[in-house]
């Protein structure tokens, strides 16, 4: 499958089904928000799975808003007060992510809860390959993200106002337990690798990485990483709504899914089979090796059960993602054009998983 487009987060009118009142919006943001002045206007970014997310334009300023998606949706999933809350919290610590401005629970407003944040300019690669980027600043972009998940992997939950944001026990137990309820609850056909893992992962469980829970972000990839306008440098981490605490090798190694994700299952494409160094990249071990040097910690021996995770867990989501297409509040224009990816994405996890032993 090759690339169509270089990045991420087109902007279009607003979506059947996705609208509202903007003049009810306006009153309520002018009584909320320090500074706000109308008069307002709203596109939607069509780019993004979950909560639908729409830029907001006034004469001083412009802002972002992210909504739980209007209908029925799965479970505790579109987490938009757990989003503003984590942001919350590492705003306050300067860490890159956008300034939480107000969040609102009351369905009056928009026809569901949602909250405003500022917005910060930068670009989102979609193309995994970096396009239009130099070697040197492709090297000089992967440090910067891998520094920037390394710092938000050292901050203590507990420590930043984020005491009991995710739950007690086993962060990769848990993790397996939630995805396969939401898989089976959206499944609309058998699909025997997935099957085959919902069974395997939860025999395998590694002991957790050293060091207690950490903030997990849960979606740390290229397409959710604002990099500055001009310069090969993270200014913002976007979309939190998977984020909780737990084991951070959940992250990390779906971080570096770009590396061993294989060809033809993401639109978003995949660098390997590059020539990563003539391209400008470190490999794989490389990335994960300046990491750990950042943290202070030992690599573990093997990375297979938390690749076969990680691919179980796409598949996952973007089953419940065609579940929402079908049931008509999907957030994005592509949600069914991923149904045919996710069969190949868990034969993947599964090849992962027989890698060490099925």
């Amino acid at each position: 499958m090759s690339n169509q487009r270089k990045y991420f987060g087109d902007i279009v009118d607003i979506r059947a089904g996705f609208g509202f009142d903007l003049a009810r919006l306006e009153g309520f943001l002018a009584q909320r928000v320090a500074g706000f002045e109308g008069p307002l206007t709203a596109r939607q970014f069509d780019g993004g799975q979950s909560n639908p997310t729409y830029i907001l334009d006034t004469p001083g300023r412009t802002y972002v808003l992210r909504r739980k998606p209007p209908g029925v949706t799965l479970g505790s999933a579109h987490a938009i007060d757990r989003e503003f809350r984590v942001l919350s919290a590492l705003f306050a610590q300067g860490f890159p992510v956008p300034e939480p401005l107000v969040y609102e629970e009351d369905e009056g407003i928009i026809g569901s809860p949602f909250y405003l944040m500022a917005h910060v300019a930068g670009r989102i690669f979609f193309d995994c390959t970096l396009p239009d980027l130099t070697p040197d600043e492709r090297g000089e972009l992967c440090n910067s993200v891998i520094d920037t998940l390394a710092r938000l992997h050292d901050f203590v939950p507990d420590e930043i106002g984020l005491a009991g944001y995710g739950k007690p026990g086993n962060y990769f137990e848990r993790q397996v337990s939630r995805w396969t309820r939401q898989y089976q609850a959206s499944a609309d056909r058998p699909i025997a690798a997935m099957d085959r893992l919902i069974e395997w992962l939860p025999a395998r469980v590694p002991a957790p990485l050293p060091g207690g829970d950490r903030i997990v972000h849960g979606d740390f990839s290229f397409h959710n990483i604002l990099i500055h306008p001009t310069e090969p440098r993270v200014v913002g981490v976007i979309d939190w709504e998977l984020s909780t605490t737990g084991d951070p090798m959940g992250d990390l190694l779906y971080h570096t899914l770009e590396w061993y994700r294989p060809a033809g299952i993401d639109p978003r494409g995949t660098l390997r089979g590059l020539d990563l160094h003539a391209l400008g990249f470190p490999t794989e071990d490389e990335h994960l090796a300046r990491y750990f040097r950042q943290r202070g910690l030992t690599a573990p021996a093997d990375y297979s059960f938390y690749r076969a995770y990680n691919l179980f867990r796409i598949a996952a989501i973007w089953q419940g993602i065609v579940a929402r297409e079908k049931a008509g509040n999907a957030a994005a224009s592509n949600a069914r054009q991923l149904a045919s990816l996710i069969e190949p994405i868990a034969e993947a996890a599964w090849a992962e998983a027989r890698s060490i032993g099925a």
